[in-house]
């Protein structure tokens, strides 16, 4: 029998395991003895840990929090404390996710969900992130990368009810009871499910754990069919990354997630958490742009199929540079010291001060700072008794000076830009010529702000093109607050000396010392706004569902990502309305250069019965659709029955499950219940029921799209589907 080296004595009572009856032969003391001393080892250092980690952030909470650098290093330590405290107090013991035993070393080496090391320094958990851990998830029986054998552990309310092992030698199997290998594995893939996907820690597979470690830079397409793993994949390898990757962490830009759609959203929410990772920005592209909130949908299909294009960025600047025209005519401007002469040739060098990239509404400031350069040099060559800020303010107050100025390059609100588009033909051919006149009058209408979700990638370009309106004002009265606070202090300050003279020394140290310039500040001055957590730039971007972007969707994302930082998720096959090119060639028509795709080919999650009757409906439309091959049977054959029959149906699975998730697909007159959920097909994806009930649907539309609805309906049960029609 091999040691852990934590504890030679006997199992202590109260042991972790708790194997049902049929698994008494697991309940063998000669199998389990060594991780059951483990597993007391690791919850007495957890008790200290939690102990250990509640002092700490006491004592980051009570002390001063400090300015600038300090502050942020403050409010760092005290998110990595409370996330670390959060995870230790919600697993514990369960922390662990397995073990495994080298060929040549027989010293079993535990996995967990994060690294562990007791007051002794001995490592009682490895983090299954750490390149250590890697033969636990890369093992196979063609490559054993080095094990002798493996055994994952099947927690349920906090202890063992379940472990197999996996041998890779000759003399693994000894003192290993799971003779049946993947058995108990792939049993486990027919567990109910929740309202909360769950991680898959225990059970990544060596395809998946090849895509999980895979480095970040350039784009990385995982392309599997239903059932793959594709989106715990991308949650778990979101994890890895800002774990394993230095230039992702939070001050880098860190990581955003998007998903397709609300339900997917809610559904994924827990795993992040699970993992150890709560700094994760999370979103819906809607969520990326003000109006999408109640952004509707794009009801003429010529319509979205012209917003779509990324061309269609290219008439946002060019609708953007026709109010960054110069005047062309000269103009005289009246000082107190004679007329100066502000030629046409003056205009244009002003308006070439905002240098690339400028946010046309943040370029003005530079515009106007310049025409003041510009005048105060032909104001006696620049040098006079008159202050800079003097002969500004008195700039400002030249009515047509400003107002031309404001004229040639007003301020602009990106609702207002793309509303003239969708209002003005005229200007609309003006800035996109290619367009025809028939689809010029397309999307004309009458309503301009009636803002669909095609309008969203472009009021986004708009808006990262223009900047913000009101950034300049708000900026000059932060620096008038600023100046206002600074006179406050010292006269604050002057008043204090004045008092005693003995005070002098006593108050210059107390006017350098935090609290006390605190208390200098002004209570009047305005707070700095909320930051837009979604505006970027980001170091990595996950997206998952992305097949279903447009190319103008793309954009919003490349957008927020310079480093061109990826991982994208999808199925061409799952797209509805239709992918025809390879990823490799829809990516690098959007911009991306560097891409590597990895394929997931086995389905987890759909029966073999369920996938023998999805196949066809795809295949019908798509002939090459990337089908993935299901490694289980459910043992259940679908159903198929009359409308008439739904509530039956679900009454008895109800009745007889008294745990799971059921999903009516179809029927929008269905009112959902704790338990049974109502979703269109579209909004069914990337999610996961125990039963579905699909009704009519036949009715989903014709092609591509309805033959993908279908396709993709069907394949979320992951036990038993039922398929419902009307005649």
């Amino acid at each position: 029998m091999v040691s852990s080296g934590v504890d030679d004595a006997t199992p202590p009572t109260g042991s972790v395991f708790d194997l049902p009856d049929r698994l008494s032969a697991k309940a063998d003391p000669a199998l389990i003895a060594d991780d059951a001393r483990h597993f007391a080892a690791l919850a007495r250092c957890l008790e200290e840990s939690v102990a250990d980690l509640s002092v700490r952030l006491e004592a980051e909470l009570r002390a001063p929090g400090g300015t600038g650098q300090q502050a942020m290093d403050r409010d760092l330590e005290v998110h990595r404390l409370t996330a670390r405290l959060r995870t230790l107090r919600r697993f514990g013991a369960d922390l662990c996710l397995g073990r495994m035993v080298g060929a040549d070393d027989p010293e079993p080496v535990y996995i967990g969900r994060l690294g562990l090391t007791d007051s002794e320094g001995r490592r009682l958990l490895i983090d299954w992130r750490s390149p250590a851990a890697a033969p636990f998830f890369a093992a196979t029986h063609a490559s054993p990368a080095g094990l002798a054998s493996r055994r994952r552990y099947r927690w349920t309310d906090g202890r063992i009810s379940d472990y197999w092992d996996e041998v890779f030698t000759a003399d693994g199997l000894d003192g290993h009871a799971a003779l049946d290998d993947q058995s108990a594995f792939i049993a486990s893939l027919g567990g109910t499910r929740s309202a909360r996907m769950r991680d898959v820690l225990a059970t990544i597979q060596a395809d998946q754990d090849a895509v999980i470690r895979a480095g970040s830079r350039g784009a990385l397409v995982v392309d599997g069919g239903p059932g793959t793993g594709k989106t715990v994949v991308a949650l778990h390898r979101t994890a890895h990354l800002l774990y394993a990757d230095p230039r992702l962490g939070r001050r880098r830009g860190g990581v955003l997630f998007v998903g397709p759609h609300r339900p997917y959203l809610a559904y994924v929410s827990d795993v992040l958490p699970s993992l150890g990772e709560e700094g994760v920005q999370t979103c819906v592209l809607s969520d990326l742009v003000a109006e999408g909130a109640s952004a509707g949908t794009e009801t003429d299909p010529e319509a979205a199929r012209l917003k779509s294009s990324a061309d269609m960025a290219r008439a946002i600047e060019t609708a953007v540079r026709f109010y960054e025209e110069p005047p062309a005519e000269a103009m005289t401007v009246t000082t107190d010291r004679g007329d100066l002469r502000l030629t046409a040739e003056d205009w244009a060098e002003a308006f070439r001060a905002p240098g690339p990239g400028t946010p046309h509404n943040e370029g003005r400031e530079q515009v106007w700072e310049e025409l003041v350069t510009i005048l105060r040099e032909k104001y006696d060559g620049g040098g006079g008794d008159v202050p800079a800020e003097r002969f500004r303010r008195a700039l400002a107050q030249d009515e047509e000076l400003v107002g031309t100025l404001h004229r040639a390059w007003p301020l602009i609100g990106a609702a207002d830009l793309v509303g003239d588009l969708w209002s003005v033909p005229a200007y609309l051919r003006l800035c996109a010529p290619w367009l025809t006149r028939d689809e010029v009058r397309t999307l004309q209408r009458a309503d301009p702000r009636a803002w669909t979700v095609s309008d969203l990638p472009l009021l986004d370009a708009a808006r990262q093109r223009l900047g913000d309106p009101g950034a300049s004002r708000r900026r000059r009265r932060l620096e008038a607050s600023a100046a206002a606070e600074r006179a406050y202090r010292a006269q604050v300050t002057e008043n204090l000396l004045r008092t005693d003279d003995d005070w002098e020394g006593m108050l210059m140290t107390m006017l350098t010392g935090q609290d006390l310039q605190n208390s200098l500040v002004d209570p009047d001055a305005p707070a700095a706004g909320e930051p837009d957590l979604l505006a970027g730039p980001f170091a990595h971007i996950v997206v998952d569902e992305a097949q279903e972007l447009t190319d103008a969707e793309w954009q919003m994302l490349l957008l927020r990502c310079p480093s061109r930082s990826f991982t994208i998720v999808g199925d061409r096959a799952q797209a509805r309305h239709g992918f025809e090119e390879s990823w490799r060639e829809r990516l690098e028509r959007i911009g991306l250069d560097r891409i590597d795709v990895a394929s997931l080919t086995v389905n987890y999650r759909t029966p073999e019965e369920i996938m023998a009757e999805a196949e066809p409906v795809i295949r019908a439309v798509l002939p090459d659709a990337n089908v993935p091959v299901s490694i289980r049977k459910g043992g259940v054959p679908v159903v198929h029955g009359p409308v008439a029959d739904r509530d039956a149906v679900l009454d008895a699975w109800l009745a007889a499950h008294g745990e799971g998730i059921a999903c009516v697909i179809g029927d929008p007159g269905f009112r959902p219940t704790s338990r049974v959920r109502s979703l269109t097909p579209e909004l069914s994806k990337g999610l996961e029921f125990d039963l579905v009930v699909l009704v009519d649907p036949e009715t989903f539309g014709e092609g591509v799209e309805g033959a993908v609805d279908h396709y993709v309906a069907m394949t979320r049960a992951t036990r038993q589907l039922v398929v419902l029609t009307s005649s």
